[in-house]
C-alpha cells in the first residue's frame, strides 16, 4: 500500500517536469468538451496505455520495443490529424464523422454529442507517446518489473503512477476551464482558441517526433523533482538507494550505504532484533567452492549471505572486506555464501562466473542463482546486499550497498559471541585495496551508472536517435554536457548492449569522477578486440586505469568490468572517448568511482 501511495505521488509530480510539455496540448485540446466526455476518458486511456506498455517493455524484449515503435508512429499520425482538424472545421467534420458515428452507435448517444470513443482513442495515442523523465520512484517500480517479471503488483504500481500523473493533469484541466472560458469570452469566438490548440497539438507532435521529449526536455527536467521524490522515499519507504535496473526514460538509482539495524552496542545493550528465518537455499543452478548448503546444515554456524554479481562495481568494492572476514572468522564458526544473481545475460554463463570467482580470489561458497530462486526467497532487490544469520538460523540484520563495514563486522562478532565462540581474534584490519576494489572517491562522483542498451539507456545525446537492433552509422557527437554520451561509427544497439559492427566505432562520455569503468564483452567467437581511450582528446598518461596503459591502449578478452580511467588529482569534468580498433565488441554500462 505504501508503494502504491508513493507511485501515485511520483506520477503526480511529473506535471512539474518540462518533459510533460509535449503531451499537454493533447490533454487541453479536449477543453471544448464536457470533462466527463472529453478530458476524463482521454486521461484514463493515457494511464491504462502507459501502464500496459511499461509492463510489457520491462519484460517483453526487443519485439515489444519494435511494436511500441510502430504504435508511436500510428499515434503521431492520429494526433497530427487531430491537430489539423482543430485548425479547420471542415477537415474536422470529414475526419471525425466516421468515428463519432461509431461512438454514437455504441453508446446510444444522440447524434452530434461529443464522442467518448474519440477521447479514449486520443488518450491511447497519448499513452503511446508519453515518456516521463521520472525519478527514483518510477525507477524503483521498474526495477522490480525488470527483475521479477510481469506481475499484477508491478502493473498496479505502474497504473498508480500513471493515475497520479492523470490526476494532476485533470486538476490542471479543471483549473484551465475558467481560463479557456474567459479566453472564449474575450475573443468573442471559439474559432481562434480552437486554432491555437491545433497549433499546440501539431507542435507537440513535432517535438515528440524530433525526440525533444526524451532529449532536450529530459535534460531540462533533470533533478526537477528528484529531491522531492527522494524525500518521499525516505519518509514513506525508507530503503537505501542502490545499484539497480531501470528502463528507458527513467533516472537510475545510485548506490548508497544504509545504517545497520545493529551497530556497536555497549555491554548489556539490547541484542540485534530477529528479522526472520533463513529461507531455503535451493534453486541455485550450481555451487562453487562447496557442495550445496541447506539451512539445516548451517545450524550452529553464523552465516553471512552476500548477493552480488561479478560485473557490479559496488559488489567488487565490498570483496576486500568479505575476504578478510572469511579468513579471520572461518575457523570460529563463520560461513560466507556469495549468491551470484546475474544482471546481464553473459553473467549467467557458469564458466564466466567460475573464472571471475577464481580471478577475484573468492574462496568461500558461491551459489549461482541464475533463476533468482534464492533472490526471491529473501525478497531481495539490491546489489550488493548482506544478510546476517545467527547460529539458530535467524536473520538478525541486513545491509544494502557499500559502506558501514565496521558495523557489519561488529554484528558478526556479536553473533559469533552468542554462539559460544571464544576467544575471537581482534577486529580485522583490511589491507589496502587495489584496482577496481578501491573505495570510491564519493566527493567527486557526479556521474551516474549509465546503460548503453536501449532497454535502459538515458542521457543519449546524438544528432541521430538510437535505432534498436539494426546497424546504424552514427555521426560524431556534438559538444556534450555533463553525463551525456554518444556513439560514433557503426553500431547495433540491442536491449542490453551496444555492439560495434565495424572497426573504428567510438563511445564518447562527458563525466566527472575519479574512476571510469565500462562493462565490455568480446564477440561470441572470443576474438580479442583492441581499443584506445583518450581524455579530452589526449592519451590518459598517469590517469589510465588498470585495464589500459599510459597511451590508453587495451584489449577486451573477457566479459567483465574494465577499469579504463583512474584520474590523478585534481578531479575535473572530462570528455572520455573509447575507440574500438576491431569490430564485434559489446558495451553494456558505465560506472564511476
Amino acid at each position: 500500500m505504501t508503494l502504491a501511495v508513493l507511485a501515485f505521488l511520483g506520477g503526480a509530480l511529473t506535471i512539474l517536469s518540462p518533459c510533460i510539455l509535449p503531451v499537454l496540448p493533447f490533454v487541453f485540446a479536449r477543453q471544448n468538451q464536457p470533462f466527463l466526455r472529453g478530458s476524463l476518458p482521454l486521461l484514463a486511456g493515457m494511464a491504462l496505455t502507459f501502464a500496459s506498455l511499461a509492463t510489457l517493455a520491462a519484460v517483453g524484449g526487443s519485439w515489444a520495443v519494435h511494436a511500441n515503435a510502430w504504435g508511436r508512429v500510428a499515434a503521431l499520425l492520429l494526433l497530427a490529424a487531430f491537430g489539423v482538424a482543430l485548425l479547420s472545421a471542415r477537415v474536422a467534420e470529414w475526419l471525425t464523422a466516421p468515428l463519432v458515428a461509431l461512438g454514437n452507435r455504441l453508446s446510444g448517444a444522440p447524434a452530434g454529442e461529443s464522442s467518448v470513443l474519440l477521447s479514449v482513442l486520443l488518450g491511447v495515442a497519448t499513452g503511446l507517446l508519453w515518456a516521463p523523465c521520472a525519478g527514483p520512484i518510477l525507477g524503483l517500480i521498474l526495477t522490480a518489473a525488470a527483475l521479477g517479471g510481469a506481475t499484477a503488483g508491478t502493473t498496479l504500481l505502474l497504473l498508480a503512477y500513471a493515475a497520479g500523473a492523470a490526476a494532476s493533469l485533470a486538476l490542471a484541466t479543471l483549473a484551465g476551464t475558467r481560463i479557456f472560458a474567459a479566453m472564449r469570452s474575450t475573443l468573442g469566438t471559439a474559432a481562434w482558441l480552437r486554432r491555437g490548440l491545433g497549433v499546440a497539438v501539431l507542435t507537440g507532435v513535432v517535438a515528440i517526433a524530433a525526440g525533444w521529449d526524451t532529449g532536450v526536455l529530459t535534460r531540462l527536467s533533470a533533478g526537477s523533482t528528484n529531491r522531492v521524490e527522494q524525500a518521499l522515499l525516505a519518509r514513506l519507504h525508507p530503503l537505501p538507494a542502490v545499484r539497480s535496473v531501470a528502463a528507458p526514460g527513467t533516472s537510475m538509482l545510485m548506490t548508497n550505504a544504509m545504517a545497520m539495524s545493529a551497530s556497536s552496542p555497549p555491554p548489556g545493550a539490547a541484542q540485534p532484533p530477529v528479522e526472520g528465518e533463513l529461507p531455503p537455499l535451493s534453486g541455485a543452478v550450481a555451487w562453487l567452492n562447496s557442495a550445496p548448503l541447506t539451512p539445516a546444515e548451517l545450524r550452529g554456524k553464523v552465516v553471512l549471505i552476500d548477493f552480488w554479481t561479478y560485473s557490479c562495481i559496488n559488489c567488487l568494492r565490498t570483496l576486500p572486506y568479505l575476504r578478510s572476514w572469511y579468513e579471520r572468522y572461518k575457523d570460529r564458526g563463520l560461513v560466507i555464501i556469495g549468491v551470484h544473481a546475474p544482471e546481464f545475460a553473459f553473467e549467467k554463463d557458469q564458466d564466466n562466473v567460475r573464472r571471475a570467482v577464481q580471478q577475484l580470489d573468492i574462496r568461500y561458497p558461491v551459489a549461482i542463482d541464475n533463476n533468482y530462486a534464492i533472490w526471491r526467497a529473501f525478497d531481495n532487490r539490491y546489489w550488493p546486499a548482506h544478510y546476517f544469520v545467527d547460529a539458530q538460523g535467524r536473520i538478525r540484520g541486513h545491509h544494502f550497498g557499500e559502506g558501514s563495514y565496521a558495523q557489519s563486522e561488529q554484528l558478526l562478532r556479536e553473533l559469533l559471541d552468542e554462539s559460544g565462540t571464544q576467544p575471537l581474534p581482534a577486529a580485522a584490519a583490511v589491507g589496502a585495496a587495489a584496482g577496481v576494489e578501491v573505495a570510491p572517491d564519493e566527493e567527486n562522483v557526479r556521474s551516474p551508472e549509465t546503460y548503453l542498451g536501449y532497454a535502459r539507456a538515458e542521457n543519449f545525446a546524438s544528432p541521430v536517435a538510437l535505432k534498436p537492433d539494426r546497424s546504424v552509422s552514427y555521426p560524431p557527437p556534438v559538444a556534450l554536457k555533463l553525463n551525456q554520451w554518444s556513439l560514433a561509427g557503426s553500431w547495433s544497439v540491442g536491449d542490453e548492449a551496444a555492439r560495434a559492427t565495424a572497426p573504428g566505432a567510438r563511445i564518447v562520455f562527458r563525466f566527472h569522477a575519479r574512476d571510469l569503468h565500462l562493462v565490455l564483452a568480446p564477440p561470441p567467437d572470443g576474438r580479442p578486440v583492441r581499443f584506445r581511450v583518450t581524455l579530452d582528446g589526449q592519451p590518459p598518461q598517469h590517469s589510465h586505469g588498470v585495464d589500459t596503459d599510459a597511451r590508453g591502449e587495451g584489449v577486451v578478452r573477457e566479459q567483465r568490468l574494465y577499469q579504463l580511467i583512474r584520474q590523478t588529482l585534481p578531479i575535473e569534468e572530462r570528455t572520455f572517448s573509447i575507440e574500438f580498433l576491431d569490430a564485434g565488441v559489446r558495451a553494456y554500462s558505465f560506472t564511476f568511482g
